[in-house]
């Protein structure tokens, strides 16, 4: 069952990401400090690149197919997370989208980006409790030893179905980099000063992607 631990230990790091593009983007909002837009381009970076391009899709082919196999109840659960993977990708565009023009536009798209964060924080939360409570203990009970000899497989390798690479440490390297460029208590990057004018100005550095 190496890939029960491997998959929360995702959705923890995940977790954690999630955690630190919102209190990001509360400290704009809320007390009007100035952020540095490459540690939210770099978290929302590793949302899309790791989870929906990677850690879904093995969920889809591998996990969810077995355990819908060994318990057929399950079925209705599995193909709502599957369709919430799909709605997931199109919250992320959305979210990439807002983030593009708070990036570029300025204080004006703020609240729109806060929007899309907080409503993508908050359906990627909610999934990951809803895998952890409803199938993974199933998927402990009922999956046999051949079952778990595949899924462990899939998931203890680091090879990225889309480009075919090792992207282990892809992902080390992008979560150094939050770390890097994130301020205290997320990382250890500068401390956040107020903001002078503009949200998107100059003192937050350089734009575009991590």
């Amino acid at each position: 069952m190496n890939a029960i631990q491997i998959i929360q230990s995702e959705h923890r790091a995940l977790a954690a990401v999630l955690h630190g593009l919102q209190y990001l983007v509360d400290e704009i909002c809320v007390r009007g400090k100035a952020v540095d837009m490459r540690a939210i381009g770099a978290m929302i970076y590793y949302i899309d690149a790791f989870p929906e391009r990677f850690h879904h899709p093995k969920e889809d082919r591998y996990l969810f197919p077995l355990v819908k196999a060994r318990s057929p109840e399950c079925a209705a659960t599995i193909d709502a997370l599957q369709a919430e993977h799909a709605l997931g990708a199109r919250k992320m565009r959305a979210l990439e989208q807002a983030f593009t023009r708070y990036r570029d536009g300025g204080a004006a798209e703020l609240t729109t980006f806060a929007a899309a964060v907080e409503a993508y924080c908050a359906f990627e939360r909610e999934h990951i409790s809803r895998e952890e409570r409803e199938i993974l203990p199933v998927a402990r009970r009922v999956l046999t030893s051949d079952d778990w000899e595949v899924i462990d497989a899939a998931f203890s390798g680091h090879t990225d179905p889309l480009l075919g690479n090792d992207v282990s440490l892809q992902w080390e390297d992008v979560l150094k980099r939050i770390v890097t460029l994130a301020p205290v208590p997320i990382g250890v990057g500068p401390a956040l000063e107020p903001a002078r004018s503009n949200p998107t100005g100059p003192h937050h550095g350089p734009h575009g992607p991590p």
